[in-house]
């Protein structure tokens, strides 16, 4: 009640002050204006293909991401020689945004999808890899020496002890990578086109209408806090509870 009190509050005091700040609409549009442009777009399919265009994307990029960082993180993990090289370098590339690695992914791919997925991928692969590797090694050495004593090795005991044990770091990871993926595939779509919410973000800007602008940006921070508050937060709580974490 708190949130949707304090949300009603900013919706009134948006659409107070543009109607008596003089500006012109294509600068500081009106709530009512912005919902118009809002309803209008997903009535006439303009802002709905736009969603399942980004969707698809981040749904490929994020999926290949999660299973290079669960690898790369299972091998820094397992391999003294592989935690001082790679994981040396993905300490450093974690730090690099990953929006600088777009010139590079034009260079390689052009300006296409493959451009865009390329920076989809990079924006959780290092973030991704950096909590798998914490989650495995964070693993009690009481479950490890209980499970080899009672024959566990090889597969089984990675599949049996290791990843459950890994989960709740796993998730948070996950969580985490999301959130960068998501940031990446807009800067990727805003700069690289190919349809999605990034491209009709910047056709907006190009043509002067602020109301598709933020109706745009409103479309992008609520699928982000979707699956923030409803995906994400409930998993990880509901495995903190079932591991009795929380």
């Amino acid at each position: 009640m708190r949130r949707i009190i304090f949300i009603a509050i900013i919706a009134v005091i948006w659409e107070v002050t543009s109607r008596i700040s003089g500006l012109p609409d294509f600068m500081f549009p009106s709530l009512t204006q912005v919902f118009a442009t809002l309803f209008n777009g997903l009535v006439e399919g303009q802002i709905a293909v736009a969603i399942l265009t980004s969707m698809k994307r981040i749904a490929i990029g994020f999926v290949i991401a999660i299973l290079l960082g669960v690898t790369f993180g299972y091998l820094i993990w397992r391999y003294k020689l592989v935690e001082d090289t790679l994981g040396f370098i993905v300490t450093a590339l974690q730090s690099i945004p990953s929006i600088v690695w777009f010139p590079l992914a034009i260079i390689w791919f052009g300006l296409n999808d493959f451009a865009i997925l390329f920076i989809v991928t990079i924006g959780a692969t290092w973030t991704m890899t950096i909590s798998a590797t914490s989650g495995f090694k964070n693993v009690p050495s009481l479950y490890q020496q209980v499970a080899k004593t009672f024959g566990s090795s090889g597969f089984h005991f990675i599949k049996t002890v290791i990843i459950p044990a890994s989960i709740p770091q796993l998730l948070s990871g996950l969580r985490i990578a999301w959130a960068f993926s998501w940031r990446a595939l807009m800067a990727g779509e805003l700069l690289g086109g190919g349809g999605g919410l990034g491209e009709l973000l910047e056709t907006g800007r190009s043509l002067g209408q602020m109301d598709l602008v933020i109706s745009v940006m409103i479309i992008i921070a609520v699928i982000g806090t979707i699956m923030d508050r409803v995906v994400f937060i409930r998993l990880e709580k509901s495995v903190q509870t079932k591991w009795g974490i929380s």
